[in-house]
Order: structure tokens, then C-alpha cells, then sequence
């Protein structure tokens, strides 16, 4: 933890100075990594000679547990956000300690067990150092499977949007009664969703790769009472991110090296519209997708973000009533939410927002967005979708379509054999261009199944199961703004 040490002393609690944030070799492992091309600092003396200040996590950033809580809790915090340590605070702010993940996993070990001379010849003396020992050949599908990942992959994307089935040039109907008997809304520029895909080459020669970038924004209908149209802002920021990159390729400044990061995209497209004033905010997920890693890096902030889908072996499949089929939910994006149906957003009022406008707005800058990068497979599908997808279509149904789409084209077989599909692959029938041609129709069947459900009254959609979850008597789907971004990984390029 950091402290202010010119703080007044708290006689109560007898704690010299006020705790100011929280400071981990992640966050500085982080910055290093990320300044070390920057010429932010000239040299790596001046890397380490700069002030705390610059790297700590401030404290209304920390995510902390209590001292009343579970053991069980901490694990599901950290399992969840991703960290292995988390500050104990009281309810009078008063901190306690450290939760570890090693403290958790020493739980059930008593000192003796864990050290002194008996433990370390118990449990380590014979495991130290080996010797006459040989490395088993792998198998034959190990490895394919590191020969496939000596080799770049790409990626086949498409995107479709619908708008609010009850949006017309006017404004938004309550319901379907208030709508009338006129059809649904398919004019897509009426819709508060926005997005961009650009693929950008950078480097030459041997060295020469493709970085593929997309995003989506939601904006946030409720600037419609004051007057301000909320397509502006979301539309104007994808316009911008799609902007920079075409600057930065055609000015030389993009290279292998220092790669413009997502959430660096959205931080400079977002200035530009703060000096284009345009007044609104969008929750956003923008994510660029690396050939030669086997990466997707993302950042998010709101109720927009991203979902990974992958086989996994036919032996290790449990059918259930939900998901008869193989291809599961590898990594799912996680939501920031300042309260229920209010997503934290980035936006613009027309003004700096100060400590003097309290906390009772949604609004966060670009370094608080949640930035993650996840390893993906051949084959594996990738969807980034505002909230118009995920509050009304569940995962095991996204699952579902998304096999359905690849059974039809011929990628998987009926069971989703994923060794059958191994062996097409080692033949070098790729489907590479079958998957370029349909990926834009997975798309839309997303796009189109969220609008059904969310006109059906008669479902527990996943929004309906959040609002009751937070004391909200809600049933059906949750009309909306629906965008999906669907990408097909790939072997290589016909």
C-alpha cells in the first residue's frame, strides 16, 4: 500500500498518514513493459528513478475484501479479476492486511508443515536437480499442434447491425403498442451502436505482418432528453480510432515494435472528440488481433465487450438440456457496471468532470478501461457485441448458433470431432475461402436472434435474470441496439 506520510496521524487508529492506492509488481512489471519504446524515458535509470505516483493503481481503483468475508469469496474475486492478492479493509476504511494467494493456498498447513528442516526433506530434497532422465517423444497430434503454433494465423471477419426494433427518425417507442402497427426498424443509421474493422500492415519483407483492429460503441440513449442525439459521440469515436490508424500506417509511425495498444487507440480517438465537442458517451470494446502471436488484445469499459468460443475434445464433453455441443465459452469479457442497467461509459459534457460533480456519474477515462490479451486457437470464433447481444441471447444459445453455422458450411462434423477436423486441416483442406464468403451471415444470425428474443415477453433473457437478481421484476428480452463483430481464426490465406 501507498502512503501519504504527511498526513495527520488518526489517533483512533493509530496509522501514520492516509492510504493513497496500492502498488504491485504487476503494475510496475506493466508500465516498464509499456514505456520501455516510449520516449517518454530516455533512458531505463530514468524508467526507475521516476515517482510512485506515476505507477500506483489509485485507491478508488482498488478492489478489496472484507474481514467478515469468506475465504470462498477472496477466491472468487480473484479468480474473476485476475489477481492474486487483495487489500483487507473494514467497513470504517481501516486496513488490515493482505489476502495472498499463497495465504489461501497455506490455509490448511500448520508452520511445521510448511517449514523448518523436516518439511524441506519430506517434501522437497528428492525433487531438487534430476539426472538420467530422458524426454518422452510427443505425440503425433502434440506435435501438429506446435508446428501450428510455429505458424501465423488470421482471421475472417464480418459484422452486422440491427436497431432498436421500436426506433424510428422521431425518437424510441416504449413498446410495441407505442410503436404501432409499422414494421420493425432495419435502417441501420438510426441505430447508437457504432463500430470499425481495419486490417493494417506493418513492417516489410520476411518481417512484414497484418494486425487486424475492430471495435464496437453503444451509445447511451439517455442524452436523447436533454436534447443530444447519442449516436454522435459513439459513431464520431470509431470514426477517429479507424482515423489514427490510417495516419499512423501512412506516416511510418506504426511499427512491429510499438504497436498502438487498444486502449491507447480509444484514449487518442476520444480526444479528438472532445476537441471536436461533440457532447454524449458509449460504452466501447475495441481489440486488435496479431497473426504472429496468436493474440487478441482488447480494452473495454461497460456492457460492451467480447466472447471466445472452442471446441474442446468429444471425451470430455457432459451434454446437458443447455449445450449439446462441444464448442464452449473459452473466455468472456467482464462487465463494469456502476449499478444495474448503468454501465460505466466514456463521454463528453461539454466540460472537464471535478471532484465538485460528486460520484454520481458513469463516466471513466481511457486508462480505465479493462485491457486483456487472450491466446486463441485455429478455429476458434471470436465475437465483439454491444450489449444487445448479451442481454438477451445467453451464452449456451451463442454457442448453439455459432455450431449450427459451422456444421452447415462444413468446418466441424455433426459431433464436432475436432480430430476429424485436424486431419482436413494436415491434408491442407483449409474452407479458409468458405469461411471469408459466410462469416458476415454468422454475423447477422446473431444479430437477428438477439431482436427475436428480445421481443419475446415470455423468456427469462439474461438481462431479465440480472434485474431479478438486483430486486427488479423484469420478464422477456431487453429491446435494443444490437452490433456483432464475428471473427473465423484460420490456418492461412488461400
Amino acid at each position: 500500500m501507498v502512503v501519504d506520510r504527511e498526513s495527520n496521524v488518526n489517533q483512533l487508529t493509530h496509522m501514520k498518514g492516509k492510504v493513497l492506492g496500492m502498488l504491485t509488481s504487476r503494475d510496475l512489471l506493466r508500465r516498464i513493459n509499456a514505456e520501455s519504446f516510449s520516449d517518454s524515458f530516455s533512458t531505463y535509470d530514468s524508467l526507475l528513478d521516476s515517482q510512485i505516483s506515476e505507477f500506483v493503481t489509485p485507491l478508488n481503483r482498488v478492489i478489496f475484501i472484507r474481514p467478515e468475508e469468506s475465504v470462498r469469496k477472496a477466491r472468487q474475486i480473484m479468480g474473476k479479476v485476475g489477481v492474486k492478492c487483495l487489500p483487507v479493509i473494514s467497513k470504517d476504511g481501516r486496513v488490515e492486511g493482505i489476502l495472498t494467494a499463497r495465504d489461501i493456498a497455506d490455509y490448511h498447513f500448520g508452520s511445521e508443515e510448511k517449514g523448518g528442516k523436516r518439511a524441506y526433506l519430506d517434501s522437497l530434497t528428492d525433487r531438487v536437480g534430476l539426472s538420467n532422465t530422458s524426454m518422452a517423444e510427443p505425440s503425433l497430434a502434440i506435435r501438429e499442434q506446435i508446428r501450428e503454433e510455429e505458424m501465423p494465423l488470421y482471421v475472417n471477419s464480418g459484422v452486422a447491425l440491427l436497431p432498436h426494433p421500436f426506433k424510428t427518425e422521431k425518437g424510441v417507442a416504449s413498446n410495441r403498442r407505442a410503436h404501432g402497427p409499422q414494421e420493425f426498424s432495419s435502417d441501420d443509421t438510426l441505430s447508437e451502436d457504432a463500430y470499425f474493422l481495419k486490417t493494417v500492415k506493418i513492417g516489410r519483407g520476411t518481417k512484414r505482418r497484418s494486425f487486424s483492429f475492430g471495435g464496437v460503441a453503444d451509445g447511451v440513449g439517455s442524452w436523447r432528453q436533454y436534447g443530444v442525439d447519442p449516436r454522435l459521440f459513439s459513431k464520431a469515436l470509431m470514426k477517429h480510432c479507424e482515423e489514427i490508424l490510417d495516419e499512423k500506417v501512412k506516416k511510418g509511425k506504426a511499427t512491429v515494435e510499438n504497436l498502438l495498444r487498444p486502449q491507447d487507440l480509444v484514449e487518442e480517438a476520444h480526444k479528438r472528440v472532445i476537441k471536436d465537442d461533440i457532447v454524449g458517451s458509449c460504452t466501447s470494446c475495441v481489440s486488435v488481433f496479431d497473426e504472429k502471436s496468436h493474440q487478441i488484445h482488447f480494452t473495454n469499459l461497460g456492457d460492451s465487450g467480447i466472447i471466445v468460443l472452442r471446441h474442446i475434445d468429444i471425451e470430455d464433453t457432459v451434454d446437458t438440456d443447455e449445450n449439446k455441443t462441444n464448442l464452449r465459452v473459452a473466455y468472456v469479457s467482464q462487465q463494469q457496471l456502476k449499478e444495474f442497467n448503468f454501465p460505466y461509459q466514456l463521454g463528453w459534457t461539454g466540460k472537464e468532470i471535478t471532484e465538485e460533480d460528486g460520484d454520481g456519474h458513469a463516466f471513466k477515462g481511457a486508462s480505465d478501461f479493462v485491457n486483456h490479451a487472450i491466446h486463441v486457437r485455429r478455429g476458434d470464433i471470436i465475437l465483439c457485441a454491444s450489449d444487445g447481444l448479451f442481454d438477451n441471447v445467453s451464452t449456451e444459445e451463442i454457442s448453439r448458433i455459432c455450431f449450427e453455422w459451422e456444421y452447415e458450411n462444413g468446418f466441424i462434423d455433426k459431433r464436432g470431432d475436432i480430430s476429424k477436423r485436424q486431419e482436413r486441416w494436415s491434408k491442407g483442406v483449409t474452407k479458409n475461402d468458405v469461411s471469408r464468403r459466410t462469416i458476415t451471415d454468422l454475423a447477422v444470425r446473431l444479430t437477428e436472434r438477439a431482436r427475436e428474443l428480445s421481443l419475446d415477453s415470455t423468456i427469462d433473457s439474461p438481462f431479465a435474470i440480472l434485474a431479478k437478481d438486483n430486486d427488479i421484476m423484469w420478464s422477456g428480452g431487453m429491446p435494443d441496439d444490437c452490433t456483432v463483430i464475428a471473427y473465423h481464426v484460420v490456418g492461412g490465406r488461400d
